[in-house]
């Protein structure tokens, strides 16, 4: 169903609450729009329906929250272009993310 995630990535995203006692969750996936300034960082995702995402935001805000992988393909950024996942992103801990300056 998710194109933006492939089923082998999937198997490897934590189910949704996995996490949940973890003080440095890891972040899984980054996705983000190349013509916008917002990136989606995946550390959870729902094994029931493959679309319900718990992670990080940074956008207008920074925040930790639940979004939709189908909401996500919705999206386009300023020059209408869809968001893509980022090839090279590794596997990174939450306060990494939160150090890092973007």
């Amino acid at each position: 169903m998710c194109t933006l995630i492939p089923s082998s990535l999937q198997e490897k995203i934590p189910d949704l609450y996995e996490t949940e006692e973890t003080s440095d969750p890891t972040c899984v996936v980054k996705l983000f729009t190349p013509d916008s300034n917002f990136t989606w960082y995946i550390i959870e995702l729902s094994k029931e329906d493959k679309d319900t995402c718990y992670g990080y935001v940074k956008g207008f805000d920074n925040e930790l929250g639940y979004f939709s992988i189908k909401e996500l393909k919705a999206i386009r950024g300023g020059l209408g272009l869809p968001i893509e996942r980022d090839l090279s992103f590794k596997p990174t801990p939450l306060a990494e993310i939160n150090a890092m300056k973007h």
